[in-house]
């Protein structure tokens, strides 16, 4: 009997892929706010850096290094199904992918503590 689609283990990176993705567009506005308070009003943007010595923004932070190393590892596996031959240890790697993610965001996260 075959299993359902969303049953497979490269569902899972999929759905992170996906959701990363989104994480990450959501994030964009504020960045770009946060950015533009730079050129037009700096005292404002002085007042909003000096939150990101707080705990809670440096999990935040966390959180962000992860969903663009999720994300970026997300798309060399796709980039390798469409032009690599894949066999068998494909959960292997995609869960690999998502280990080195976490990784990287919590080498970030102990550099900013």
């Amino acid at each position: 009997m075959k299993r359902p689609a969303r049953a497979h283990p490269l569902w899972l990176a999929f759905i992170l892929h996906r959701l990363s993705g989104l994480g990450l567009a959501l994030f964009l506005p504020l960045h770009f706010y946060v950015l533009s308070l730079a050129l037009t009003d700096p005292a404002r943007l002085d007042a909003f850096l000096a939150l990101t010595g707080l705990p809670a923004v440096k999990l935040a932070e966390f959180g962000l290094v992860f969903l663009l190393a999720v994300h970026c590892f997300g798309g060399l596996r796709l980039m390798a199904l469409e032009f690599l031959p894949w066999s068998a240890p494909q959960k292997t790697l995609a869960a690999g992918a998502t280990a080195l993610s976490l990784l990287v965001a919590t080498l970030f996260l102990l550099r900013a503590v």
